[in-house]
């Protein structure tokens, strides 16, 4: 089953070279290795098709680990079980 859940780590892991037994709640910006302005567009852009919203610029900025990223989607109506 393809879960919002699966969708957002996907969408990570499509953006940053991920460990595959990454902790995705430890994933933050300037802090994994790799994620740098290109791989937050990247991330940006998938997350953005993936759950197909369109994040306004104030979310894109404030898009800094994975936790927010789950946080930032709740306000376009992306629930997580």
């Amino acid at each position: 089953m393809n879960t919002n859940l699966d969708k957002l780590k996907t969408a990570f892991a499509e953006a940053l070279p991920l460990a595959p037994d990454a902790n995705y709640d430890e994933i933050e910006y300037g802090k994994t290795e790799g994620w740098d302005s290109v791989a937050h567009m990247a991330m940006i852009a998938q997350i953005e098709g993936a759950f197909d919203v369109m994040l306004d610029t104030d979310d894109v900025v404030g898009l800094s680990s994975y936790p927010k990223a789950k946080e930032i989607l709740r306000k376009y109506g992306v629930t997580f079980e």
